[in-house]
């Protein structure tokens, strides 16, 4: 693999540092009045997620990690396995465990895709899209004329997931949600 110097250094950058695949997720150049140069970056471990700072002097390389990241859309569950095709025509299939989905577990909807980070050909992290449309499959009735306070109340989504939602929200709608947030966007249009 490619090494990266200091100045190639920013945001999105997969390295190898202790023997773990990382994402660069800040990187400041300092430049003191005295001493030299160096770089206050932020990583996050791709396989634990844990984030920390380190500093590199000016001119210290990094290794380039062999992580791909491919669009992958989601098949099934086999209770131990979340399991991912391939959707460039090769319909390779993997088998992401519960730690690389994590977060993204309650935003899974079947032939949904999603972007899933491959570290030697096994998936190390899946991402979903900003924005998911989910069915209501359990809220209390909707009251009309009851919204002039703007007040919420907690839905249940098909996936399992828990929004709160304006009160006009019936089961059976199909919402925008955010993914990064996990808060109610507006109806699915269409």
């Amino acid at each position: 693999m490619a090494n990266f110097s200091t100045n190639e250094f920013k945001g999105g950058l997969k390295g190898m540092l202790d023997g773990d695949p990382c994402s660069i997720l800040e990187n400041e150049y300092v430049k003191p009045g005295k001493g030299q140069a160096f770089n206050r970056v932020k990583l996050r471990n791709l396989k634990t997620g844990r984030v920390w700072e380190r500093t590199f002097k000016s001119g210290e390389s990094l290794e380039g990690a062999d992580v791909m990241e491919h669009d992958m859309e989601y098949l099934y569950t086999d209770g131990e396995f979340w399991h991912f095709m391939m959707t460039d025509g090769s319909f390779e299939q993997h088998g992401a465990d519960e730690n690389a989905v994590a977060e993204a577990q309650k935003w899974l909807k079947e032939q949904d895709v999603y972007v899933v980070t491959l570290y030697n050909g096994a998936p190390l992290n899946v991402a979903p899209p900003n924005f998911v449309e989910l069915e209501v499959v359990e809220t209390d009735p909707g009251l009309k004329g009851d919204t002039a306070q703007g007040g919420t109340k907690p839905a249940t989504l098909t996936t399992g997931a828990v929004v709160n939602v304006p009160l006009f929200i019936n089961i059976g709608e199909v919402l925008r949600i955010d993914t990064r947030t996990g808060e109610y966007v507006s109806r699915a249009k269409g």
